[in-house]
């Protein structure tokens, strides 16, 4: 590849930054572990929930990216001062997502350590590292760079992670030749009648349509340092991240469906993920996915820890200082969070689950205020929503009250 090429990929990466952090954060373990969950179970027939997650996810990134250049304010700061109950909403936005994003700590570092587990298992035989010491090391090595890192350095990594995930997951899905009639047939959308279905699209739902990732939208434009002015850009920006996303969580599915659906199997958890796959694409492939997914965890833990300062700076109209002693402190107590299933019963995927159905109970909290802001035009100007977002934004706000109420009629 020549050095004008070279220079060429590396400026739309740049120019696209605030969409890979978000898919960096957006497509982790969880996604991994769900959309598998649903290709092996049910082929492809829910993909059409993995479609209008991504569709919806667009419209919102769009949506709270735009009031941010428009009033140069980040979420919870608009929702607090626009609206007459703002500071209550404020505080119930914050704490639901600061609590379902520990939950998803907790389940991701204890995914990944059962994935690193696994890999040195592969590598040197027995069995392998110690889980407590593989989640010791990267917490070291997380808090380490928190507390000398700033944004654009995490960016920078969490691009790399993605572009290392994407590989590995495009590698093994040629590599296991997943049967391509068998996804085809499966498009046709449908709720297949079985146990558990609801829980699974509220889940596909909150890691993809995620109400945290809308929220810290505003905040990594901000830090991007974009104005009114960069309107076009921050829309290509989210079209690219929500593309990304659906082509990944599609990929991961189209494997599980062409290959363990077709089989009859069932996938519980993500090192089983792994162990089915082997017989299909021999210990390469599974290396492979190994790295993937730990890959996707890694870049799934950094935005997660950085969500609370990052809320509470929000709130508080404070300045994003990472080198703060609110922010190295409570990223300590978010690190902390990393070793939560090392002391738990449940295994790492079925709080992943809980933590991804949990996120979306919250997101019509997220949509209604959006669709309110975005269409007041003392707020926001000539730039008030069209029909076409209008449109969409409603159809966002019926799809998370549908999704919430699959959460909680699966919860009940």
């Amino acid at each position: 590849m020549t050095d004008s090429k070279t220079k060429k990929i590396l400026l739309i990466l740049s120019s696209v930054g605030p969409g890979l952090f978000l898919i960096g954060y957006n497509i982790g373990t969880g996604s991994v572990t769900t959309m598998a969950k649903s290709g092996a179970e049910y082929g492809m027939t829910l993909f059409w929930a993995l479609v209008l997650s991504c569709a919806f996810t667009y419209i919102l990134m769009v949506a709270y990216g735009k009031t941010t250049l428009v009033s140069g304010k980040t979420a919870l700061n608009n929702i607090k001062h626009q609206f007459r109950f703002g500071n209550i909403l404020a505080i119930y936005i914050m704490v639901a997502l600061i609590i379902g994003e520990l939950l998803a700590l907790m389940g991701v570092m204890g995914i990944v350590s059962d994935l690193l587990k696994e890999g040195s298992r592969y590598i040197f035989g027995g069995e392998g590292f110690s889980t407590f010491w593989i989640t010791f090391v990267l917490v070291v090595g997380l808090y380490t760079l928190l507390w000398y890192g700033r944004y654009r350095l995490f960016e920078k990594i969490l691009t790399v992670f993605v572009i290392l995930m994407g590989i590995s997951f495009i590698i093994v899905f040629f590599m296991v030749k997943p049967g391509i009639t068998v996804i085809i047939r499966g498009l046709i959308p449908q709720i297949p009648d079985k146990p558990g279905v609801f829980r699974l699209i509220a889940a596909m739902a909150g890691t993809t349509c995620s109400a945290a990732v809308f929220v810290i939208r505003s905040t990594v434009v901000a830090e991007k340092g974009w104005t009114i002015a960069d309107l076009a850009t921050e829309k290509k920006d989210a079209f690219v991240s929500a593309f990304i996303m659906l082509f990944l969580s599609g990929v991961i599915m189209a494997v599980a469906a062409g290959t363990l659906h077709v089989m009859g199997l069932k996938l519980t958890n993500t090192v089983e993920m792994i162990q089915l796959f082997e017989p299909i694409g021999g210990k390469i492939a599974a290396f492979i996915l190994i790295f993937g997914v730990a890959s996707a965890g890694i870049s799934t833990v950094f935005p997660i820890i950085l969500i609370a300062p990052w809320l509470f700076s929000d709130y508080l109209e404070k300045a994003r200082d990472i080198h703060s002693p609110m922010y190295r402190i409570l990223g300590f107590i978010g690190v902390l969070f990393c070793f939560g299933t090392q002391f738990m019963a449940h295994r790492p995927p079925a709080v992943m689950i809980f933590s991804q159905a949990f996120q979306a109970l919250i997101l019509p909290a997220v949509v209604i205020p959006i669709f309110i802001l975005i269409n007041r035009e003392n707020f926001m100007g000539k730039y008030v929503a069209g029909a076409k977002m209008n449109i969409g934004l409603i159809a966002v706000i019926l799809f998370s009250l549908m999704t919430s109420y699959f959460a909680v009629a699966e919860f009940l």
